[in-house]
């Protein structure tokens, strides 16, 4: 699905905080993790049937890792800093649900030793 308007994938209309989110994640894309990046790789230029966007602002308080908008699916890789951020990351989940997203998180570790073996969880995710 290609999308022809300019409106945003978020409803928060606080434009301040709107236009810090943008410039958050325009600095995240050009600074990915190398977990992001190795991901990004595979992700990129529908190799898996589905348009994904890396970085993206969402709902106006959530800036995605990569998300199919099509599919209403957000991908997080999480390295170390998540470790301690569990219950947080739960609310967030529990939010874009709400919304109608669904949430695949992938170990940053995992992405680095087994590329494969993530690629095949995000195919899966797609297929649900």
């Amino acid at each position: 699905m290609t999308r022809t308007d300019n409106k945003p994938l978020f409803r928060n209309r606080n434009a301040a905080r709107i236009a810090l989110l943008d410039e958050r994640a325009r600095g995240m894309r050009v600074a990915l993790t190398p977990s992001e990046a190795a991901l990004w790789a595979h992700l990129r230029g529908r190799q898996l049937g589905v348009v994904f966007r890396r970085q993206v602002p969402l709902l106006g308080r959530f800036i995605a890792d990569f998300l199919a908008p099509a599919e209403r699916l957000v991908i997080e890789v999480d390295g170390g800093h998540h470790a301690e951020r569990g219950r947080a990351d739960a609310r967030r989940d529990a939010v874009l649900a709400r919304a109608g997203y669904r949430v695949l998180r992938l170990d940053a570790a995992l992405v680095m030793r087994d590329i494969e073996a993530v690629v095949s969880r995000v195919r899966a995710a797609l297929e649900r």
